[in-house]
């Protein structure tokens, strides 16, 4: 396509050059006859710049079949009578050139009749892509600018050629290029073919870094979005070398050392050397960290009189001695702002001021309270949300019309609405409104799926394989709701769950859920099937910042049968739940959590707290208190190249009226306390064909581990940990019915320890987790779990 767009120049220059060879003539012939009838008198003489000129009666246009000929002389602006120069003809003809229907013009002044001769170009008959896997047809029609059945561009089409090679930019396929053909058709019609050489991935070979002292490399590579190619190349897609996602990677680098304290860090530059063979790069960042600053001197000042600065410095939470981070400053002023409007002090705004101290490498903080201006909201208008209705988005905003304009509270309502997920794209921008104390909030959002429909298979060392199906719906009918529903079947399990949540009930920030739930279960043994049912609403709502509450009702179903085709003996007490018969639970509960992650105010620590308890006896068939409580805390040693976590958990079941069934007491398996089977700790019935898991009705479980880097390169995603688990499952309640030759063994409290070390794998399939254990304290009739296959769960 190159060689026939060239040809085609060549040709408007030929033409150019034929036009202005004729006009040159007629202005020589001038020129000579002046010469020759003007003498010695050199007055007489025209003045230079005067020119040839052309009358012409009539305008002859050849060559037209699809353009008007109207449209034509309308382009020349050349009028039959009309005097024009040899100048105005040659903008003439640079005008139907440019007017880009023709292929070849040609404007020929034959005596008082001016012709026009032009090809026209052909109409595009039909566009095809050639050569083209990793961008389907449809993509790259959305992306060029040539249409079907309009006149063709050689420009364009080039353009258009551009723009596809761009398209493979983006996915790291440098040497791809892209060349427009075009197949002539009968009628002036051409096929516009693109003949697509894609190439291979310009893989990100290494990423390594200069001038850091503080954090590794691998810590700094574990920030990027950008990825080193590995064995899983063909699947992870972030080992390509894209240079937009190399600033966002300037940027992450950036928050993640103002998160800690380093205020003069900077990014000299960035070096990507592309290798020999155009199939790798090697990126290297070159940085300089500086010194970590910490917290100063915190204070707060005021120039209004109205406002008593000790009574917000008595609430601001920023101590001294705390590493220094923008985000608790931005925090603090959040808070204090949010504390004057509920003062009714309105626009008061609170200005930081940093005072640096080399000498100690502190920060000093000054949170000054002055007076904004006296700006309101008009309106807040919400465009591109096709799907997520208006109200969805509008609720993310603590202000109204009429409400006073805060720059800072608009960002955070940006950020919550970014935190949604339903968007690929938010933008939040304040512009000046009908007067100069109001403001108009433009809101441009882009739409993104926000559903997922998944099925396969799974495997668990406790349930045997199994398959699933689950639907998920985080934006049900654009209103913001979740729905999910799941099947999941097993050999020794099969369970059904449905849950909706309405995240703003009546407008408030209050949370209505439902969830549904029927499960049937075997024992180990397969001796008996545990069937159980469940219908759970909740109400959620935050308390603080760090604070949340979940109140609810629970009614349950539960019932013990025979396996068909057992052929085991059920024990004693096993064998008096099954006569037990069907059993309904109606209990109100709550759930209170305290979670330092949702503020976010230390990167590399976080606690997290629950409790819980439900209160059974509103109209079912037992009266009991059954109380659980967890206490996770986490931190980051060596540089943050190590994790340490420690876990605390416990549960108590208390029945005033009837009697708990194995179905209702605790059952501690290896997502608990690793090292044993489900059931495997804990009262056990032991008689003659009998071993039964009894569970207890209370436990308690202490974990702790480290997580740390094995030495392989960080793509794999794979990492390794140590852990050191205690706890012991006790007290199975009534054992009166104990068969007869049968003991119960177990039910006193009697702590077990395991040891062990864990593999972690970050796979396309999920966190996965491998626990090689081995108990070090145990009873004889505790059933040991020396591995365990499972999902890992981020704290």
């Amino acid at each position: 396509m190159a060689q026939v767009i060239s040809a085609r120049v060549a040709r408007d220059r030929a033409e150019t050059v034929k036009l202005s060879t004729k006009l040159a003539q007629a202005a020589r012939v001038v020129a000579l006859g002046i010469a020759l009838g003007g003498g010695a008198s050199v007055v007489l003489l025209p003045e230079p710049a005067v020119a040839q000129s052309y009358s012409f009666s009539s305008v002859l246009i050849q060559g037209n079949a699809r353009v008007d000929t109207g449209t034509i002389l309308s382009y020349a602006g050349i009028a039959r009578g009309q005097t024009v120069s040899a100048a105005e003809l040659n903008d003439a003809y640079q005008r139907l050139v440019g007017s880009g229907l023709f292929e070849e013009v040609v404007i020929d002044p034959r005596g008082s009749q001016l012709v026009i001769s032009v090809v026209e170009f052909p109409t595009i008959n039909r566009i095809s892509f050639e050569g083209n896997n990793r961008l389907k047809d449809e993509d790259l029609s959305a992306i060029v600018q040539s249409e079907s059945r309009r006149v063709f561009s050689p420009s364009l089409a080039e353009g258009d050629a551009q723009r596809i090679s761009e398209a493979y930019l983006q996915q790291g396929r440098l040497a791809a290029r892209v060349s427009p053909k075009v197949i002539r058709r009968s009628d002036n019609r051409v096929d516009l073919v693109f003949e697509v050489f894609e190439g291979g991935v310009s893989e990100i070979e290494r990423i390594g870094f200069t001038g850091n002292g503080v954090y590794s490399d691998r810590r700094l590579r574990r920030v990027l979005e950008t990825k080193q190619a590995g064995i899983l190349r063909a699947l992870i897609k972030k080992d390509t070398f894209v240079e937009d996602r190399i600033e966002f990677d300037k940027q992450l680098l950036r928050d993640f050392y103002a998160a800690r304290g380093y205020v003069d860090f900077r990014i000299n530059g960035v070096n990507a050397e592309l290798a020999q063979e155009r199939d790798g790069y090697f990126v290297s960042f070159n940085i300089e960290e500086g010194q970590q600053f910490r917290v100063g001197e915190v204070t707060v000042t005021s120039d209004l009189p109205d406002v008593d600065p000790d009574f917000f410095r008595s609430k601001v939470r920023l101590k001294s001695g705390k590493v220094y981070s923008p985000s608790l400053v931005e925090n603090e002023i959040a808070r204090l702002e949010r504390l004057a409007i509920q003062e009714g002090l309105n626009f008061v705004r609170v200005d930081p001021r940093i005072n640096r101290n080399d000498r100690d490498l502190t920060l000093d903080v000054e949170f000054q309270l002055t007076r904004g201006d006296r700006i309101f909201i008009e309106r807040i208008d919400i465009e591109g949300n096709t799907t997520t209705l208006d109200r969805v988005v509008r609720r993310q905003f603590n202000v109204v019309e009429g409400d006073p304009f805060n720059p800072r509270a608009i960002r955070e309502s940006a950020e919550r609405i970014r935190a949604l997920g339903f968007f690929t794209n938010a933008d939040v921008q304040a512009r000046e409104g009908s007067s100069g104390q109001q403001v108009v909030i433009d809101v441009n959002v882009e739409e993104k799926p926000t559903g997922s429909f998944g099925f396969g298979g799974s495997y668990s060392t406790t349930t045997g394989f199994g398959a699933n199906i689950s639907f998920s719906e985080r934006n049900f009918l654009g209103r913001g709701q979740q729905l999910s529903f799941s099947l999941n079947t097993a050999q020794a399990q099969n369970a059904f769950n449905f849950s909706f949540v309405e995240p703003a009930f009546l407008g408030r920030d209050v949370a209505f859920g439902l969830a549904l739930g029927y499960s049937e279960a075997s024992n180990l043994s397969d001796l008996y099937s545990i069937q159980s049912g469940q219908f759970q609403p909740f109400f959620e709502f935050p308390l603080s910042d760090k604070t949340r509450l979940q109140a609810r009702y629970t009614l349950t179903y539960s019932n013990i049968t025979n396996v068909s085709g057992a052929t085991g003996t059920l024990g004693g007490i096993a064998g008096s739940d099954l006569l037990l018969g069907e059993i309904f639970d109606s209990s109100i509960g709550y759930t209170l959590s305290y979670d330092t992650r949702r503020t976010g105010l230390d990167p590399n620590s976080g606690v997290l707290l629950t409790l819980s308890q439900d209160f059974g006896g509103l109209g079912g068939d037992r009266t009991f208190i059954k109380t659980t409580a967890k206490a996770i805390a986490q931190t980051k040693v060596m540089n943050e190249e190590v994790t340490l976590r420690a876990t605390l958990e416990g549960g108590a079941l208390n029945y005033s009226q009837g009697r708990s069934r194995v179905s209702d007491r605790f059952q501690i398996g290896p997502t608990i306390m690793r090292g044993f089977e489900y059931g495997g700790i804990g009262p056990r019935e032991i008689g003659p064909g009998v071993n039964d898991s009894l569970g207890g009705q209370f436990y308690a479980v202490a974990k702790f581990e480290a997580e740390f880097p094995l030495g392989l390169p960080e793509e794999y995603g794979i990492s390794g940990g140590v852990f050191y688990d205690i706890g012991s499952v006790w007290d199975a309640g009534d054992i009166s019915a104990v068969g007869a030759g049968n003991k119960v063994v177990g039910n006193d409290f009697s702590d077990r320890h395991v040891v062990g070390f864990s593999i972690f794998w970050d796979s396309v399939l999920g966190p996965l987790r491998m626990d090689f254990s081995e108990p070090v304290k145990k009873l004889k009739t505790d059933q040991a779990l020396n591995f365990n296959l499972g999902v890992s769960t981020q704290f």
